[in-house]
């Protein structure tokens, strides 16, 4: 009785530990699907040189229901002038939102490299299998068990829709850590309030600043704001983004499938 007593309570720890990871899914459903046009600011002007869509459908991963998510960006003939842009990133989330599976594929300028992702949650830790393929085809592996929950880039995305910002006050944050091929950063979601953007569908929507930072020498860099609906779906409506060779900006040009009604929408 005894030994059995102890088996079930540390299932139960097993169980509360691994459950730290999971999320209530309150913004999205399967068959959503979002597109965007891309500009970037050369020398004070503002030029399309491309577009992206997200897409995210319930499949399975490892035999089991998950949500599969993708996110391709293509730069046109335009972009190819100042920088190649061509990254592909898919991951893969339980129905509570715990990550899976990762994987980048980007083709940066003269540069393409590979990143994945791999998790698991032994003993209600949250354990990492990281690879990566550098630019000059060299095949990298590592792995780390942490005991809090660790995200890439997609992921947290995912779960940071259905974050309730209600209560929330201009610079409040969120910190978390980040993974990707090769390394795990500090990195914070940061609230700065509220706008009204024009979307390329036509349509002005209330949305919610929130901008991803990461941690770069001691201190947060700014690398996206994300400017959000101010509704239950949390869409992106407009991206502006702080890369290595510039700035660049991503309007939303179409949706399809969105859980809720757009309320966010300006008449």
């Amino acid at each position: 009785m005894r030994k059995i007593l102890i088996l079930f309570l540390m299932c139960l720890m097993g169980a509360s530990a691994k459950a730290q990871c999971n999320f209530r899914n309150t913004a999205f459903k399967s068959g959503e699907y979002l597109s965007y046009n891309l500009y970037f600011n050369w020398k004070f002007v503002w030029i399309k040189v491309g577009t992206a869509s997200m897409n995210t459908v319930q499949s399975h991963y490892n035999g089991k229901q998950a949500y599969r998510s993708s996110l391709i960006t293509r730069g046109n003939s335009k972009a190819d002038r100042f920088f190649v842009l061509r990254d592909t990133l898919l991951c893969y989330s339980t129905l509570d939102l715990a990550p899976l599976y990762y994987h980048k594929g980007a083709h940066e300028g003269d540069r393409y490299y590979t990143d994945e992702v791999f998790y698991s949650y032994p003993e209600g830790r949250c354990h990492v299998r990281q690879h990566q393929i550098n630019h000059k085809g060299e095949s990298k592996w590592q792995q780390h068990t942490y005991s809090e929950c660790v995200f890439d880039m997609l992921n947290i995305f995912l779960r940071a829709r259905s974050f309730n910002p209600s209560n929330w006050k201009k610079g409040y944050t969120v910190n978390f850590s980040i993974v990707d091929g090769d390394s795990k950063e500090d990195a914070m979601l940061k609230y700065n309030g509220k706008k009204i953007i024009k979307a390329d569908n036509g349509h002005s929507y209330r949305t919610l600043q929130v901008s991803y930072m990461e941690k770069e020498d001691g201190k947060y860099k700014r690398i996206v704001d994300f400017f959000i609906s101010d509704d239950s779906n949390h869409v992106p409506v407009r991206l502006d983004m702080f890369l290595r060779f510039g700035s660049a900006k991503a309007y939303m040009s179409g949706l399809q499938g969105v859980r809720s009604a757009l309320t966010s929408m300006v008449k």
